[in-house]
């Protein structure tokens, strides 16, 4: 055992789901060095930043030692995976080392991703690279700091290994805090085992956890799933509010806690078309921006099979009770999803004569191939007077000026609160992958200055114009992304 760093543990992920997990220790780093660290999340869990720099602090990041009370296990799932069933996935190579109580006495996971090959490892080698934890991390604070529910990023560690891929790269660690890592795939997992009260007893624990006042109502499971529907309505909402690409949404990807987790091939739109994918194994594009919605409901029945015998006795009524639910997912999301477009609009809400303002837009977007957050900025400097911009990126769409005229006498608007929620910074994929080639050979400089810029995304500052442009023509053709590793 380390000495203490300041985190308290209380493990009862481990305590109450014998079954669900396997009992593990990361493999140890040879030379390990922090590469960044979240201060502010760290006092949060109530640990002291400089006590996570000292050499103690360093080996309990990135795995070499176990705080004192933390229980490190290595979490099973099963998951469907571009569709395909997978019974057995798992923390391959990444371990629950344990559940913080945090200074407001929330619980939150503290989870080291790239710590070594586990039980559930496959054929993998368990291992991480420098430059997919840095985006992770990155993507992580990026998205908290546009108000996204999302796993968080503590800290990168360089492992002071050296991890082959297609060259050899340097091996990593992300320290990864999350308000659990329960997942769709959680449940497929429980429900295929031949103990069926381990998926009573994660149902038990999980609305303990993520949605007690459930548990006083006719149907708890019922009433579980309906909240897990909600909170994935509301986030698969503000993904499309911001351009937001996840890129892998698979079943072992979606929480019940409504936190976007997994940050392997998202990647945020430059020019607007509702079939962008940028993941390199999205051939069908299944995953695609304008696929979000329905596929998240797709992943949500999966979450509904397993709970049928616990909604009702009687199978086609579960079934029957379980689909009403599913099937209010649309108009949940669609709700959430005009309630932003309306604010982004500066409105209080689309007007009931002209439904289809915020969605006529988009359709300006598309036509002219402009870019999703700057046509969005945009719209307050033109309230204020200045339609250069707003021009610039639509005056070529058929329609524009009728729209402007549309928009204009929609009712009252607000510049300041469309700045508010309207991000001027995001995470541009050519600026993330200037700041990670510098972050790999060694200048951490561009990272540093990507990551304070984006933890304002709403606030415009002098010197930072070029965080808010579109990527290069030659840049964004074609452009991929990859599965971190």
């Amino acid at each position: 055992m380390s000495a203490p760093i300041g985190f308290t543990f209380d493990n009862s992920f481990v305590r109450d789901l014998d079954g669900l997990y396997e009992a593990w220790t990361a493999t140890t780093a040879s030379a390990p060095e922090l590469v960044v660290l979240n201060d502010e999340l760290a006092c949060e869990l109530g640990a002291d930043p400089g006590a996570l720099r000292s050499p103690a602090g360093v080996d309990v990041l990135v795995g070499n030692a176990v705080p004192e009370g933390a229980e490190p296990v290595a979490q099973a799932y099963a998951g469907h995976q571009f569709g395909g069933y997978s019974p057995r996935l798992g923390d391959g190579r990444a371990l629950l080392l344990g559940e913080v109580v945090d200074v407001d006495g929330a619980r939150r996971d503290l989870h080291l991703k790239g710590s070594g090959r586990t039980p559930f490892a496959r054929s993998g080698d368990g291992l991480a690279v420098l430059g997919p934890m840095l985006r992770e991390f990155l993507m992580c604070e990026a998205m908290h700091a546009l108000r996204i529910p999302t796993t968080r990023g503590l800290a990168v560690l360089a492992t002071g290994d050296t991890v082959l891929r297609e060259t050899l790269q340097p091996g990593a660690v992300f320290v990864r805090v999350a308000s659990s890592h329960l997942r769709v795939g959680t449940f497929q997992y429980a429900s295929s085992l031949d103990d069926p009260s381990v998926l009573a007893r994660l149902l038990d624990y999980t609305i303990a956890r993520h949605a007690p006042a459930v548990a006083r109502s006719e149907a708890p499971a019922l009433a579980f799933l309906e909240q897990v529907v909600d909170a994935q309505a509301s986030l698969v909402a503000k993904w499309m509010l911001v351009g937001f690409i996840h890129g892998v949404m698979n079943t072992d990807n979606v929480t019940i806690s409504g936190e976007t987790i997994d940050y392997g091939p998202c990647a945020f739109m430059d020019t607007y078309d509702p079939a962008t994918v940028f993941s390199s194994i999205d051939h069908g594009g299944r995953y695609a921006f304008g696929s979000q919605p329905k596929i998240t409901v797709w992943n949500l029945a999966r979450l509904a099979e397993p709970l049928l015998p616990f909604i009702d006795p009687d199978r086609d009524r579960a079934i029957e009770r379980a689909t009403t639910v599913l099937e209010a997912f649309p108009g949940r999301f669609l709700a959430r999803w005009t309630e932003g477009a309306a604010a982004k609009l500066g409105l209080s809400a689309i007007p009931v004569d002209d439904v289809n303002l915020a969605e006529d837009f988009l359709g300006l977007l598309q036509q002219a191939g402009a870019d999703f957050t700057l046509s969005f900025r945009s719209l307050a400097s033109a309230l204020r007077g200045d339609e250069a911009q707003l021009r610039a990126l639509l005056d070529s769409a058929a329609g524009f000026d009728a729209w402007v005229r549309r928009w204009r006498s929609a009712g009252p608007s607000d510049a300041d609160a469309m700045d508010s929620v309207n991000p001027l910074y995001i995470p541009r994929n050519h600026l993330v992958d200037e700041a990670l080639r510098a972050a790999t050979e060694g200048d951490l400089e561009p990272f540093s200055t990507l990551f304070n810029v984006l933890q304002s995304p709403f606030v415009e500052r002098s010197s930072c114009d070029r965080f808010a442009l579109p990527a290069p023509d030659e840049f964004a053709c074609g452009f991929r992304t990859y599965c971190g590793t």
